[in-house]
């Protein structure tokens, strides 16, 4: 291997080079998600229901591969037995910190026009905000408005308290953003969904003083229209692609490649898992993370261990460690 091109030389240089901005600066996860671009790929599972087992798709590649996931994702969700288990999760995502992983953190947030708990459809999905409706969650004062922000409040809870203990957490909100069935999703422009983004993000930021997160900005393999959803380069650290229909396809990348710049990109969700040859092809993918049972449903354990043995994955431990990072 040669020392220069090899992701602890890489991530000490990245250290270095961005010391002088802000988000580099302040994070250490950020910073070596940098230097890996272009080069390497962080394996990477999600981790949803039941929130009182929150390891157990990680926990599946290990059985499955004799590797652990270097991204562990955890998710708040929006059923009653879920949310009960939410400080199961979040300790999880602690300790997954403390062994050295990637910490990344979803919410399925209710529609701010029902209570929580909520269904998943119609809930999540099919119960949209009416013209009307959207308008005044935008609008800051309003009942609706206010009642997004409350639900914020219950979910700060929890970062705050990750911040607390130093953890880094990459968070995924109004993820999808051009899927037009979740609730929040499908409006483009700039008082459609981005804007509803920017509002999450200066609430939890400004308001609410979490400066622990990385911001993920989240589309799906559904229509090329990203522009429309971007909320501005000052919202979001990382872009995060969802894969379920022809997203591995090298025109998906190379679309992306101008929209993203020399911003970290992800392939945020996946069922089928891309190959290492693949990745090979598109060097910029900085992680990919496969959705919970879906790895089980769609992958071979053959499949996935050739690819989390393959030298161009990283594994957990081959992570350098973040109590080592300075």
């Amino acid at each position: 291997m040669n020392l220069r091109t090899s992701p602890l030389f890489l991530f000490a240089f990245f250290t270095v080079l961005f010391s002088s901005c802000r988000s580099s600066q302040s994070f250490k996860s950020l910073v070596y998600l940098k230097s890996i671009s272009g080069s390497k790929t962080i394996a990477g599972q999600h981790n949803r229901e039941p929130n009182s087992e929150p390891e157990r798709w990680s926990k599946y590649i290990a059985e499955t591969t004799g590797k652990y996931p270097a991204l562990w994702s955890g998710d708040f969700l929006f059923q009653q037995e879920n949310i009960d288990q939410r400080w199961t999760m979040i300790h999880e995502a602690k300790r997954q910190w403390e062994k050295g992983a990637v910490v990344n953190i979803m919410w399925h947030g209710c529609p701010p026009n029902q209570g929580e708990p909520c269904g998943w459809d119609p809930g999540l999905l099919n119960a949209q905000l009416n013209d009307q409706e959207w308008q005044e969650i935008i609008t800051d004062g309003t009942p609706l408005n206010k009642k997004w922000k409350a639900r914020m409040d219950d979910i700060a809870v929890y970062l705050k308290y990750l911040k607390d203990n130093n953890v880094e957490v990459l968070f995924r909100p109004l993820h999808e953003m051009n899927q037009g069935k979740f609730w929040w999703g499908g409006r483009p422009g700039p008082n459609g969904t981005a804007r509803l983004y920017q509002i999450t993000h200066d609430y939890m930021v400004k308001e609410k003083g979490l400066t622990n997160l990385i911001w993920v900005w989240d589309m799906q393999d559904m229509s090329r229209d990203f522009a429309e959803y971007n909320p501005g380069d000052q919202y979001w650290d990382v872009f995060a692609f969802d894969v379920y229909d022809q997203g591995f396809d090298p025109s998906w990348y190379n679309y992306i490649l101008p929209i993203v710049g020399d911003k970290p990109m992800a392939i945020g969700e996946c069922a089928k898992l891309p190959t290492a040859e693949m990745l090979k092809g598109q060097p910029r993918w900085i992680f990919f993370m496969a959705w919970s049972e879906l790895v089980k449903e769609s992958n071979t354990p053959e499949a996935i261990k050739a690819l989390y043995h393959s030298d161009r994955v990283i594994t957990l431990d081959e992570m350098p460690g973040w109590q080592k990072a300075k």
